[in-house]
């Protein structure tokens, strides 16, 4: 298993730089983080029970706390902080970024949403 050896958050642009000790590096947006969270107020109890997040454009993160060996638990300043990021998912949330946003994406436009802003994806 892949483990970050280093974590930067970027404030203004709201990103989340991660380089791994596989060499894998990636930059992961706050909102990407926040509609991904594997909390069970995103994720649900089990398939079939996810909640759609939409309106996360301008979410930011307050604050990152490390949870043993083996995750981190991020703090939203839309108070959500329910979700503990695993190295694993982390890893996986940036090798399957473009898959993921996508998917999302045709998400929100099935439920009839539409995304403030233009649509970034970080250089991986």
């Amino acid at each position: 298993m892949a483990k970050p050896t280093e974590i930067k958050l970027h404030q203004r642009s709201r990103v989340l730089e991660l380089h791994f000790d596989d060499g894998f590096e990636c930059n992961l947006t706050c909102e990407y983080l926040r509609v991904h969270s594997p909390s069970a107020e995103v994720k649900g109890h089990g398939p079939g029970q996810e909640t759609l997040q939409v309106g996360k454009e301008d979410v930011g993160i307050d604050q990152i706390i490390p949870t043993g060996n083996y995750a981190i638990k991020i703090v939203f300043d839309d108070g959500h902080d329910s979700g503990i990021f695993t190295w694993s998912y982390l890893h996986e949330l940036g090798t399957e970024y473009e898959g993921y946003w996508q998917e999302y994406l045709g998400k929100l436009e099935a439920a009839g949403h539409t995304r403030k802003g233009s649509v970034d994806i970080p250089k991986q």
